[in-house]
């Protein structure tokens, strides 16, 4: 099912597969959000549980049997109902299931929330423990934004800003997308800028950890267009495009990574993982503001 939320200003439509927001349109009409073209990549914006990025050949060992789990997790191809629905607000809700218990052995509740603001959105996801033992889990957000933003340039033109200078070696991959840290993909040295080019994603993602930075941004420094995003909440950051040349950049606020190549096949054991004790819950949120 579509949902459509507005505030006046900006529309938005929510896919209720994968609690997915699929399309951002503002006063002008533009398209913010990557449209799913299939020659370049089919996503929009997808909802990364129970883990972000890969497990090394596709299963880990959870709960003491072996499992298998699609990249990112399960959320994003589950079908969510409607939770809350307002003006200009919309949550949808996903339940532990038969079917989410053959690879995820817990009860849960996530819950993905969508706020339109005045100058952009806000995603909140809310994980709750409804099981009567402690539940792992990492999750993130992988939302695509159509380069150039809403003017007449090129690709090229873009750099990726930070709020604070940053040093970071980002880790490399290899396999099937295990992280590599012995392996440099980027460095930087006490910098906020990174030129935006197609080749910075040719061996996958950068991949970010404990930034000084809380907000991140894809702006053309001679027009000041863009789009900003704040991520405090995350301790690491994605940053991907498909090695294809696509006319989009992924900005994806993680709280846990992909299987580290050193690391074991455990579950509980992945880098950023969470321990939520039964009965509680917990709330994640990312903001997107159009400059």
């Amino acid at each position: 099912m579509i949902y459509t939320l507005t505030n006046g200003n900006y529309t938005a439509q929510v896919n209720s597969t994968g609690a997915e927001l699929f399309s951002l349109k503002g006063p002008d009409g533009f398209e913010y959000i990557w449209t799913g073209d299939p020659d370049y990549w089919t996503g929009h914006a997808p909802v990364l549980f129970p883990m972000v990025g890969w497990l090394r050949g596709g299963k880990a060992k959870l709960d003491g049997k072996w499992v298998k789990m699609g990249r990112h997790g399960f959320a994003r191809r589950s079908e969510f109902s409607l939770a809350e629905e307002g003006e200009g607000k919309l949550s949808l809700r996903l339940v532990s299931n038969e079917e989410t218990k053959k690879c995820y052995p817990y009860d849960f509740a996530l819950t993905v929330t969508y706020t339109l603001e005045e100058n952009g959105y806000k995603t909140a996801f809310t994980v709750e423990n409804t099981g009567d033992r402690p539940m792992p889990f990492t999750i993130g957000g992988h939302p695509g934004f159509c380069v150039p933003v809403d003017e007449k340039a090129s690709f090229e033109d873009y750099v990726i800003r930070f709020e604070k200078e940053e040093t970071q070696r980002c880790p490399g991959f290899v396999g099937e997308g295990l992280l590599d840290y012995s392996q440099i993909n980027l460095e930087l040295q006490g910098q906020r800028e990174i030129p935006l080019r197609h080749e910075l994603f040719y061996r996958d993602a950068l991949v970010f950890e404990k930034l000084q930075s809380s907000t991140v941004a894809l702006v053309n420094p001679n027009t000041g267009k863009g789009v900003e995003m704040e991520f405090s909440q995350f301790p690491l950051l994605g940053i991907w495009s498909a090695a294809n040349d696509g006319p989009y950049v992924c900005l994806e606020p993680w709280t846990g990574c992909g299987t580290i190549a050193t690391e074991s096949d455990q579950f509980e054991q992945k880098k950023g993982m969470e321990s939520l004790p039964a009965g509680q819950q917990k709330t994640y949120a990312f903001s997107v503001r159009f400059l």
